[in-house]
């Protein structure tokens, strides 16, 4: 009877000497079956269905060390996501070169439609009113008539007054008879005692408006003034400018006005 019951207590001693050194062998490898298990846990497939209905997005487990695309939209990376997509979109320089060719091509084009604009109504004014610019045959015609004329109511002779009396009587007409009187009065004068000779020799002439059979024409010409008298300078020599008015009566350009510009 004791022997039996020694050999029971026997065995409980050892079942429990037992019992209690087993976790202190298998506490190693507890902890590394923990540590490769614990990745797969965060990964269960039986929280899925409960993260599913709480409205949340499951992440799919990538490789080592990266995140899945639900990462990328983190709440941290929003603002800056935002602030991207509200910045003001800057125009590529070719686009910009072109819109500032365009507005250069639409200014320029309106200048130079403004510039035939106003060419073309100068030309129509020089159509309908000064022929000058436009008929040479008749522009010619006046320079030439003028000219003859100036040479001989200019030219005086003090042996031959006559002609030029006559050329003046002739070739004159309206303020330019009185002018020309006030001009050729000291000549007159002077001419008889000196023996004066007074040759003018129109040089140019230029049409400035010519209407119908009106026209002011611009005279250069030189002037030669000779006395014979003894003691007398000799000659002299002159060059004078001056505007006349033509007139067309009776088939013959005439002086109707002189202008010496003083």
């Amino acid at each position: 009877m004791s022997t039996t019951r020694h050999l029971i207590n026997r065995q409980r001693r050892l079942a429990a000497a037992a019992t209690t050194a087993q976790p202190r062998t298998a506490r190693p490898s507890a902890v590394r079956a923990a540590a490769a298990v614990e990745p797969a846990e965060t990964a269960d497939p039986a929280e899925a269905p409960d993260a599913a209905a709480a409205g949340g997005a499951v992440e799919a487990p990538g490789p080592a060390g990266t995140r899945g695309p639900a990462a990328e939209a983190a709440p941290s990376d929003r603002p800056a996501a935002a602030a991207r997509g509200t910045r003001p979109r800057r125009l590529p320089l070719p686009t910009v070169m072109t819109v500032v060719l365009a507005v250069l091509t639409v200014l320029l084009g309106g200048f130079a439609a403004l510039a035939s604009a106003k060419a073309s109504s100068l030309h129509d004014a020089a159509d309908t009113g000064n022929t000058a610019l436009t008929d040479n045959a008749r522009t010619s015609e006046v320079k030439g008539a003028v000219a003859q004329d100036v040479n001989a109511v200019f030219s005086y002779d003090y042996a031959d007054t006559a002609k030029t009396d006559a050329a003046a009587r002739r070739l004159l007409t309206g303020n330019a008879v009185r002018q020309y009187a006030g001009m050729l009065a000291q000549v007159r004068a002077q001419a008889p005692k000196q023996k004066l000779v007074l040759t003018t020799t129109v040089t140019s002439t230029g049409v400035q408006t010519l209407t119908g059979d009106r026209a002011r024409v611009l005279v250069y010409a030189d002037q030669r003034n000779t006395s014979t008298a003894a003691g007398s300078g000799g000659t002299t020599y002159a060059a004078a400018m001056f505007a006349v008015d033509a007139v067309r009566q009776g088939g013959t350009w005439k002086i109707a006005s002189i202008d010496t510009f003083g």
